[in-house]
């Protein structure tokens, strides 16, 4: 078992290298990159957005920590799911199309003890991945420059998780549990802006570079209930609740602004505008986790047919950036921090895995969620709050006796405005759930 055990956690971070999405996304220039959906992972998206009522013994949601006290002793989960991306990006009646596949979570789950269950996992906490060009003339000249933006990048979240039995134990009585999600954050991004001038050796103007690094590595804190009550002999009421915790948290950043030349195989560095030369090109910067609360609702019918739904709130989205020099390279981007909230409806048919054929045994399952706030941006053309709105499907195939489980996903996602950008999403998501029995110990040989 031991064996077992170091394999997995040695996955976890071999793959973590791959959990980025490398699709074009050209909103994340803003802050710190751009925050994974909730409602694109495969757990998600199988009932369009819905995750703080989720919980079972075959698999893991690090969207409540309170869910993972379902899981049922002498069990060990192992969960990975990844993602196929096809993505349309539409602005002033031209558009352009993409396809990623990546990583979406992996991760273990195990009980200590019959009360205190924990969890082990990777999550893409958000991507940046973009490179735009935009070619202007220089009044009074000829000459053209090309203005190249691009970035690359993101920040992971390793989570370590636990959750406790408080009440309960009869499925027919009321039953409590609670838990809690210890995530440490890590990653890299660079965003850059090159100033290329056209023909610059004949009209001695000098190709520029404002570059900025930043380096993440914090720990942040969330919260989860997970309470259920019995109606009747057939329905059960189940309740959710997801706390984030709010934070201030310190990144290192290091900007530089510098002049090059380059060629078709190198770049070649002449001189550095900012720092000075001598001083330090690193600083401390900060980042602002705000309270965000998700509560969902829940109610089964003879754990064959469910209807779920999650509200979440936050004074703003992802995390708000405090730059901590006076005078940023690249100036006021434009970002501004308003009300964030998202509202996922989502339902099914899960499974009887008392009956006779294997498609009486399968679920379907699916929703719709609309989350407003993503973006709130005031440009030159005028302000602009972007949201996204969504459908998905799944359907869950049991395997080894229903101990197992594999969830094909389809979703669709839209989001920002035709007005300015608008990205839509298609995604193909696979999820495996594998239960098996590993702290049984042998009677007999």
């Amino acid at each position: 078992m031991k064996r077992r055990l170091a394999t997995l956690l040695l996955t976890l971070i071999a793959l973590s290298a791959t959990a980025q999405n490398g699709v074009n996304l050209p909103f994340s220039q803003y802050a710190i990159s751009m925050s994974s959906s909730i409602s694109t992972t495969p757990l998600a998206s199988s009932m369009g957005g819905v995750v703080y009522t989720r919980s079972g013994s075959n698999f893991v949601n690090p969207y409540n920590p309170a869910s993972y006290a379902s899981l049922q002793m002498e069990s060990f989960v192992f969960d990975i799911s990844m993602n196929l991306n096809s993505s349309r990006l539409t602005s002033g009646g031209q558009s352009v199309k993409d396809f990623d596949g990546s990583l979406s979570s992996i991760a273990i789950a195990f009980p200590v003890t019959k009360f205190w269950k924990t969890s082990l996992g990777l999550l893409p906490f958000s991507s940046t991945n973009y490179q735009t060009v935009v070619t202007q003339s220089i009044p009074g000249t000829t000459e053209q420059v090309k203005n190249i933006y691009d970035g690359s990048g993101g920040v992971s979240q390793f989570i370590w998780g636990n959750a406790f039995n408080i009440l309960g134990g009869d499925p027919a009585k009321p039953s409590l549990q609670a838990g809690f999600n210890l995530n440490y954050l890590y990653g890299a991004m660079s965003q850059a802006i090159t100033y290329d001038f056209v023909a610059s050796d004949e009209n001695y103007y000098q190709d520029t570079r404002r570059q900025k690094d930043t380096r993440v590595s914090n720990l942040t804190f969330d919260l989860g209930l997970l309470y259920r009550q019995p109606l009747n002999a057939d329905y059960t009421l189940t309740a959710g609740l997801s706390i984030q915790l709010p934070q201030r948290l310190t990144v290192k950043d290091q900007s530089l602004i510098y002049t090059f030349v380059g060629t078709t195989t190198a770049e070649y560095t002449l001189d550095t505008i900012f720092p000075a030369r001598g001083a330090s090109s690193e600083y401390n910067s900060h980042l602002e986790q705000p309270l965000g609360v998700g509560l969902g609702l829940a109610i089964e019918r003879n754990d064959r047919w469910t209807v779920a739904l999650d509200m979440a709130y936050a004074p703003y989205s992802g995390l708000k950036y405090e730059e901590g020099i006076a005078n940023p390279i690249f100036g006021d981007n434009g970002l501004r921090y308003g009300s964030n909230y998202r509202v996922a409806l989502g339902g099914g048919w899960l499974g009887n895995p008392m009956a006779s054929n294997y498609i009486g045994r399968m679920g379907l399952t699916g929703g719709v969620h609309y989350e407003h706030g993503v973006l709130d941006l005031a440009l030159a053309n005028g302000d602009w709050t972007l949201n996204e709105w969504g459908c998905s499907a799944g359907i869950t195939f049991p395997m080894r006796k229903g101990r197992s489980k594999l969830v094909l996903t389809a979703s669709y996602s839209n989001f920002g405005d035709s007005d300015l950008l608008c990205s839509e999403v298609l995604s193909i998501g696979l999820s495996l759930s594998s239960n098996e029995r590993w702290f049984v110990k042998r009677k007999y040989n």
